[in-house]
């Protein structure tokens, strides 16, 4: 999988954007990946996902930016195991030496025991849709690299924030929260772009929707999730497809979205809304 360039991008590819002082987010072809950390203190910063494959010399570059070369990240925290969410982990974590942390209903998928269900090509929506037949679902195994990240909802080496099971689009999903300023990290729970049209997806027209249909398993759980992620009041939504949310527009928006999640995310059809119907 680390070898398969996935031949989809975006205007924003690149460009790193700062959300805070302290989180730093860069689009990698149509994904995003986080650094929190203030580079005023250059040795403790974590890397939220691992981007798409072939991504890791833009990633260490981003980083090396950031912090400096002499600075490794403390860890790798990923959101879910999807292949534009892990396409650099394995190298990363290597190059590093850190340790990689996900959900432990994400383990199968990042030890080499299980591969994700094929993409749903038949969902509505446009040639991202259909083009999804091509996108890797293979788990990888990150061997001894990987482990499940703390039962009582801390991170580690990220004292300030908390991860919240979210699970629909895997079953292993989590979004990270931070209290003091109710920073949003969403992973895929849901997006800012509408990801199954090409076009969207390569101009970055910002419109809040529900996860990726094409590789969203169970809409009744990703449902519940994006209740929960609406519950905690977010001010700013960063999100593994499109540019941050924040403010009113974050507000009204994701109100929206959990009021008529059923209109707005989930398929007409699709092999996992027939499976659950």
């Amino acid at each position: 999988m680390a070898d398969k360039l996935i031949p989809v991008t975006s205007i924003a590819s690149g460009i790193e954007q700062t959300v805070a002082n302290d989180i730093h987010c860069l689009p990698i072809q149509v994904v995003n990946v986080c650094f929190l950390g203030n580079p005023e203190r250059p040795g403790d910063w974590v890397l939220i996902d691992a981007g798409m494959p072939k991504s890791a010399d833009k990633i260490i570059e981003t980083a090396g930016e950031l912090f400096g070369t002499r600075y490794n990240p403390k860890a790798i925290i990923l959101t879910h195991g999807h292949f534009d969410h892990v396409g650099a982990a394995k190298e990363l974590a290597e190059y590093w030496d850190v340790t990689v942390y996900a959900h432990e209903r994400e383990m199968p998928y990042l030890n080499g025991r299980k591969d994700y269900p094929e993409p749903d090509t038949t969902v509505e929506g446009g040639l991202v849709s259909k083009m999804s037949r091509m996108f890797p679902n293979e788990g990888i195994n990150l061997g001894d690299r990987i482990a499940p990240l703390p039962e009582d909802g801390t991170i580690p080496h990220l004292p300030e924030w908390r991860w919240i099971h979210t699970p629909g689009h895997t079953e292993g999903h989590v979004s990270l929260f931070r209290e003091n300023d109710r920073i949003l990290i969403a992973g895929d729970a849901f997006v800012t772009v509408k990801q199954e049209y090409l076009f969207k997806v390569f101009t970055q027209e910002q419109e809040i929707s529900g996860p990726p249909r094409y590789l969203t398993t169970n809409w009744e759980a990703a449902w519940n999730s994006v209740e929960k992620l609406e519950s905690l009041k977010p001010n700013v939504a960063i999100t593994g497809h499109g540019f941050p949310m924040a403010g009113k527009e974050l507000k009204e928006n994701l109100g929206k979205l959990t009021r008529e999640f059923d209109h707005i995310a989930i398929p007409e059809h699709g092999r996992f809304v027939e499976k659950q119907e």
